[in-house]
């Protein structure tokens, strides 16, 4: 019999034997993920048509496109009725400018199933990355998480908001999901960059683990989209690029409850509102160091350590989202692949409570049931639940420190164990070649 007519033989309740086609059970689980994600999209669909979404986000967008357009100051633009102002490079806002030929009531259609889209993209990467499930089950996996994603509430506030993030998310997943022997590896982190900074740290990440062409080439995409912005808008990019870039203020206030970086967290702990203090610097600086140690110990780990690149692109992630002076709770949509990836390594208590404990915290929407929304006064009973997702990002941190720990030292005690075989065997030991991937 020919290995693709192979079929596989279940057990059925009375104990009779049932030959069952082998891609059967994909095909089913696929019909069965499409349905629930199906339903889940015309929930998420009703809901937003009976509450409304602001999309103000989505609207700046709009404005600075415009601003571009129409030859105008960009960074001294406010959105009307918002008093938002222009926070990205200039390069970002050229993006934009298409944005500004269509009616808001259009581009909300536009922006809400490109958003879906790509959140059905940031699935796929996530489970390419992951490289779980088995891949009769990949389409089913991307239907059910699409369909359920949109409940945790990172990816919920940017639909709500209209942003970007997702985007951002895949170009790196993209970049991160293909071989390092890729010539154009890199490009989509540069670009990345270029729109929203933060994930420049990725360009850290592929250096010290030794990727120096896709760092140079991630390097080189961002100069080069950031040179455009200077050739179509020099004195907006040189106001940005001197003033803007560095002040925080600009883009929100530090202690409102949905800042969930370590600066949040410390000046809503410390209740120091607009001065987060050295406290928030020295944390933001020694978990900066920790995440980064980790995340690179884990991305040249490849031949002791289990999915090394999906935890080393995690990790990276989860660091540049802790030392970011503001994250946003829609900026932490790398939830998504952090829940593909501990599902993936749920086989230990540990990391199956780890993904319990990371999926109830992103489901909770737990700092908007918290009082004091602006993030001043703060009761304690409610400082955890309104900093919840930076004590995640360290718990996942930590857990793969220890993972790494663990798998650094099992061949140790493998080797142990041979010797004593060999030592009772008459015979001398071997040891094993530890060397790892460059």
């Amino acid at each position: 019999m020919r290995k693709a007519d192979r079929a596989r033989w279940d057990r059925t309740g009375d104990g009779a034997a049932e030959e069952r086609p082998a891609g059967l059970a994909g095909q089913s689980w696929v019909v069965l993920a499409a349905c629930v994600g199906a339903a889940s999209l015309i929930g998420f669909a009703i809901w937003r048509h009976v509450y409304g979404f602001s999309m103000v986000d989505m609207l700046v967008y709009r404005a600075e496109g415009a601003a571009v357009v129409h030859h105008q100051d960009l960074y001294a633009m406010r959105l009307p009725g918002w008093d938002l102002a222009a926070t990205y490079p200039p390069f970002a806002a050229i993006l934009f400018a298409p944005s500004s030929w269509l009616k808001a009531a259009t581009l909300r259609i536009v922006v809400m199933l490109f958003n879906t889209a790509l959140l059905a993209l940031t699935v796929h990467l996530s489970v390419k990355l992951a490289g779980w499930p088995r891949k009769r089950f990949h389409l089913a996996t991307v239907l059910l998480g699409t369909g359920l994603g949109v409940w945790l509430e990172p990816v919920w506030t940017t639909f709500q908001y209209g942003q970007i993030n997702l985007a951002i998310l895949c170009l790196v997943l993209w970049d991160m999901t293909r071989p390092d022997r890729a010539p154009t590896k890199g490009v989509g982190i540069g670009l990345a960059t270029a729109i929203k900074i933060t994930p420049g740290l990725f360009v850290v990440y592929l250096l010290l683990t030794k990727r120096v062409r896709a760092a140079l080439v991630a390097a080189g995409t961002f100069l080069g989209a950031g040179l455009i912005g200077v050739v179509a808008l020099p004195s907006a990019s040189w106001g940005f690029w001197t003033n803007y870039l560095w002040d925080s203020k600009r883009v929100g206030v530090v202690e409102l409850v949905d800042n969930q970086s370590v600066r949040g967290v410390v000046t809503r702990l410390m209740h120091t509102p607009g001065h987060p203090g050295t406290i928030a610097v020295v944390a933001a600086g020694l978990l900066g160091l920790f995440g980064v140690a980790v995340a690179v110990l884990a991305g040249r780990s490849t031949r002791i350590l289990r999915r090394a690149e999906a935890w080393g692109t995690v990790a990276t992630a989860l660091t540049a989202l802790l030392i970011s002076p503001i994250s946003w709770t829609h900026h932490w949509v790398w939830c998504v692949p952090l829940l593909v990836l501990l599902a993936a390594e749920a086989r230990s208590w540990r990391t199956r409570t780890l993904f319990g404990v990371v999926l109830a915290v992103f489901l909770s929407y737990s700092m908007w049931l918290a009082p004091n929304q602006n993030g001043q006064g703060v009761p304690w009973s409610w400082q955890l639940p309104t900093s919840s997702y930076a004590p995640v990002a360290v718990a996942v941190l930590l857990h793969l420190g220890l993972k790494l720990r663990q798998a650094r030292n099992r061949p140790t005690a493998e080797a142990a164990d041979a010797d004593l075989i060999l030592q009772q065997a008459g015979l001398e030991s071997i040891d094993p070649p530890m060397t790892r991937q460059g």
